[in-house]
């Protein structure tokens, strides 16, 4: 049996743009970390997964995971699924 959601479409999209945004930003910023020379240290970054955007509830998010655009891992974060 599945569940309709009750939350629009057009808010999902947006959140799911949102947390795209804020993941590459996050990975950006940990990999442009400065070293102890001052120079970037060149490696990819570790970031898996991040909180989400506070612009929408974590009801949205959840609904995202739910869909399986975003994969939940505990302590309130979330992951990209296929990257």
């Amino acid at each position: 049996m599945t569940e309709e959601s009750n939350i629009d479409p057009a808010t999902l999209k947006v959140a799911l743009k949102a947390f795209r945004k804020k993941l590459n930003l996050t990975r950006l910023g940990d990999e442009s970390a400065l070293g102890g020379r001052g120079t970037s240290s060149g490696r990819k970054s570790a970031v898996v997964a991040i909180t989400p955007p506070d612009l929408h509830p974590i009801e949205v998010y959840d609904e995202l995971a739910r869909q399986g655009k975003l994969k939940k891992v505990g302590h309130g974060m979330f992951e990209m699924i296929g990257e």
